[in-house]
């Protein structure tokens, strides 16, 4: 049956055509091979297309001889809504080929209240949900990303997931594929890769309470870890977007993993070993990429970049080489900042995140820095001609009184005051705060906690408002709903499949967004399949089983209780590089700093 209209006429009438039109600068040429791959971002265009990951992932595939890789991202509703009554399917952006007719298709999870949105480019890509329904017809389905890392909630909905790093694990299993005579074959083989799961070769057993007793495999499942970081596939060219997209500048990634182990923080846990790239090999890369895409800025890349050893002398190389970018550098720690590192930056605001308003709630997540560094680098700040800063917090956090979220206050009157002492600071100071809901995440030493309810929240947020409503401060903070379904998502198991698909149908997808999300059809999905959100935002019991329980990411689960234990005593574990902590990283892989 012939779609009723065309592509091309249905782009006349949505916004921002551009989005689906494809044809970006950098963009290698289609051509059908035996091997077609469709990348898939579960959220719009503008933010898909800044997202470095997908990009390595592209690279990885394209090492192997005979694989097309190609690019689809969310539509938005208006586009979403015209493919399906003009009768078109949703394709990728460069070979206009919808992603039924390729022979994978690979989902990038970053974010839990993307998972809707998954089933919407199915959908729209004319793939059924369940990976039971689809046979040797239709693509295998792929995940990769942070959110893999419990990947039960969207276990049904696919045929395996990569968890770890994907620069050498992608490059392998297209290769079974291409060997593969069916996808029953293909599912059979490629369990010998490193990082790879298969949830269709995994039963979950549940006692009488419903809590999990255990799993059944014969497949253990370890973490994929990219060893030589220095070496691996990077992009030698960016896409460049044909619209203004999240992140217009280029990139390249500094550094992987983190040594600081925040003990809320699942990136810093999951994301071990540390592993560097050289500065001759981030110089070339940085000016292969301003080069080739034509942007003004760069940004350097890691989940703390001021933590990088060589940071100055990257800083000199890239000036010198770069003399008319400007660098960003979007994740520096307040105890690692120097009025050096940012002498090429912006001058518009710098951001910070404290996360905790006393040393006393520090000192619990291990978040190791103190007042006196952070009055430290305010005042390196604004001798540097800034006058924006932004703060971030958490509030929520296990053993948080209302001392601590004053503490938050008392910071912003700090700052403000050595804003003041300073009479040749002309212009009004901004100080923007956030605070953000915790959520417990999989992997961490706070994976156990409960999060508190919404009487909780409400009462935290009162009192917050009432401290900072002062001049030249905005405060802002997230809504409850959505960091409640984040933590729901995070921590859940196979028993969501059926609300995910349920919210789906009812018309919740690109659920991320505010105008989009609606709290009301979620709460009816959980109801209708009989599922509490209760059981998920509970506190977990240390002997309980935990649905990512099956996985191997080598820092082990005693680590992590021994990390809980110590934040309710208020000690501070510090950082690998006061040595080396025991994570059980090092009985695998040699960390850098070990």
């Amino acid at each position: 049956m012939q779609p009723k209209r065309s592509v091309e006429s249905i782009l006349k009438g949505v916004e921002k055509p551009a989005r689906y039109t494809g044809g970006e600068y950098n963009s290698p040429k289609p051509e059908w091979k035996k091997l077609n791959y469709c990348i898939c971002f579960p959220d719009i265009y503008e933010v898909g297309m800044s997202n470095l990951g997908i990009k390595i992932v592209a690279d990885s595939l394209r090492t192997v001889e005979d694989v097309f890789v190609d690019f689809a991202y969310s539509p938005w509703k208006d586009f979403g809504d015209e493919l399906k009554i003009s009768g078109n399917l949703l394709y990728g952006l460069s070979s206009k080929r919808p992603l039924k007719d390729f022979d994978m298709v690979g989902f990038s999870l970053g974010y839990e209240m993307s998972y809707t949105t998954v089933l919407y480019m199915l959908d729209l890509g004319g793939i059924p949900l369940r990976a039971s329904e689809r046979g040797d017809d239709y693509p295998i389905i792929q995940a990769g990303g942070p959110c893999t890392y419990n990947p039960e909630p969207m276990a049904d909905f696919f045929d395996l997931f990569v968890i770890g790093d994907g620069e050498d694990s992608m490059a392998e299993i297209a290769k079974i594929k291409l060997s593969s005579t069916s996808k029953a074959d293909f599912l059979k083989k490629v369990t010998a890769v490193q990082g790879v799961y298969v949830p269709s070769l995994m039963e979950v057993k549940y006692d009488d309470n419903g809590r999990i007793a255990g799993f059944i495999t014969k497949t253990p499942v370890k973490k994929a870890v990219c060893h030589d970081l220095d070496n691996a596939v990077f992009p030698e060219k960016m896409p460049v977007g044909n619209i203004e997209v999240i992140f217009d500048r280029a990139i390249i990634e500094v550094m992987r993993g983190c040594c600081r182990g925040c003990r809320f923080c699942q990136a810093g846990y999951v994301y071990r070993p540390i592993r560097m790239r050289s500065v001759d090999n981030l110089v070339k890369q940085a000016v292969g990429q301003i080069e080739s895409t034509g942007f003004d800025e760069l940004s350097l890349n890691s989940l703390s970049t001021g933590d990088y050893p060589k940071l100055k002398e990257l800083l000199g190389r890239l000036k010198e080489a770069l003399p008319c970018t400007h660098i960003a550098l979007p994740s520096l720690r307040i105890d690692s900042f120097d009025g050096e590192f940012i002498e090429q930056s912006r001058k518009s605001s710098l951001t910070f995140a404290p996360e905790g308003g006393t040393q006393r709630l520090r000192d619990v997540i291990n978040k190791d820095i103190t007042e006196d560094e952070i009055t430290r680098t305010v005042k390196i700040a604004f001798e540097k001609g800034y006058t924006s800063i932004k703060l971030y917090f958490m509030m929520g956090l296990p053993t948080e009184t209302d001392e601590d979220l004053n503490g938050i206050a008392d910071i912003v009157y700090k700052i403000r005051d050595i804003y003041s002492a300073n009479k040749k600071f002309a212009r009004n100071l901004k100080i923007s705060v956030s605070v953000s809901t915790f959520i417990p995440k999989p992997w961490t030493a706070f994976q156990w906690e409960r999060q508190i309810n919404k009487t909780e929240f409400l009462h935290k947020v009162e009192l917050l408002k009432e401290r900072l409503f002062v001049k030249g401060v905005t405060f802002s903070w997230n809504d409850y709903e959505l960091s409640m379904l984040e933590a729901v998502l995070a921590r859940g198991d196979r028993k969501l499949c059926k609300v995910l698909e349920r919210a789906y149908k009812l018309g919740c997808y690109l659920d991320g967004w505010a105008e989009r999300v609606d709290y009301k059809l979620w709460k009816r999905a959980f109801d209708e399949c009989g599922v509490s959100v209760g059981d998920y935002t509970r506190e977990f019991s240390e002997d309980e089983v935990m649905p990512w329980d099956f996985m191997d990411i080598f820092v082990t689960k005693d680590y992590l209780l021994k990390e809980r234990h110590k934040a309710y005593k208020e000690e501070v574990t510090g950082s690998c590089f006061s040595g080396c902590k025991g994570c059980g990283m090092q009985k695998e892989y040699k960390c850098k700093l070990c």
